[in-house]
């Protein structure tokens, strides 16, 4: 049977091979509206079923090795790895929760859907750790809800980038499946574990 570290590795390189999306495939541009040359779009992959899977089951382990049993997501990427976690088997069972950018005006008029709890800690997901802007936008979020927020966890990280540094900062801990080097020049590195 493989190694841990060789079955997320091979997992990675499905992932970032799926994901990667060059700028001569289509136009692409970043949050400023400024032409880049690439970019990863890990829904590609994540709405795969056996890839969804064995990220999940990748997810849960390691939460469950950190007595974590709640995660939440903000964000599209952010929602199939929190559907992919909370469905992976074993025990205990991990229940999740979406994060809303405003608290719904309506029905239940809630900030955070989903069966978590304030009083247990929570780890957020996210599938990819660049600025760390969009995770501390959801930290600040579920925190001023009255979540326990105690880590972060990602498929990727752009190692090159500060947001482990700003995370930490806030008091989580930080964990990614796979960290991406800028001289990687075929994909996903190594296992960050």
């Amino acid at each position: 049977m493989p190694s841990q570290p060789s079955i997320i590795a091979y997992l990675g390189q499905q992932l970032y091979d799926l994901a990667l999306v060059l700028k001569d495939q289509e136009h692409l541009t970043d949050s400023h509206g400024n032409p880049v040359g690439w970019l990863l779009d890990t829904r590609i992959p994540m709405l795969r079923g056996p890839i969804a899977r064995q990220v999940g089951e990748q997810l849960a382990a390691r939460l469950r090795a950190a007595g974590i049993t709640q995660v939440a997501g903000y964000g599209f990427g952010a929602y199939p790895m929190v559907c992919a976690a909370v469905a992976a088997p074993g025990y205990p069972p991990l229940m999740g929760g979406f994060v809303r950018p405003k608290r719904k005006p309506y029905g239940r008029q809630r900030q955070v859907e989903g069966p978590i709890e304030r009083d247990s800690p929570v780890v957020l997901l996210d599938d990819i750790l660049n600025s760390g802007r969009n995770a501390l936008s959801a930290l600040r979020l579920l925190r001023e809800d009255g979540f326990n927020v105690v880590g972060f966890m990602s498929i990727f990280e752009f190692t090159w980038s500060r947001g482990r540094h700003r995370l930490e900062q806030e008091g989580l801990w930080v964990d990614s499946l796979l960290e991406l080097n800028q001289g990687t020049s075929s994909g996903a590195s190594s296992d960050s574990a």
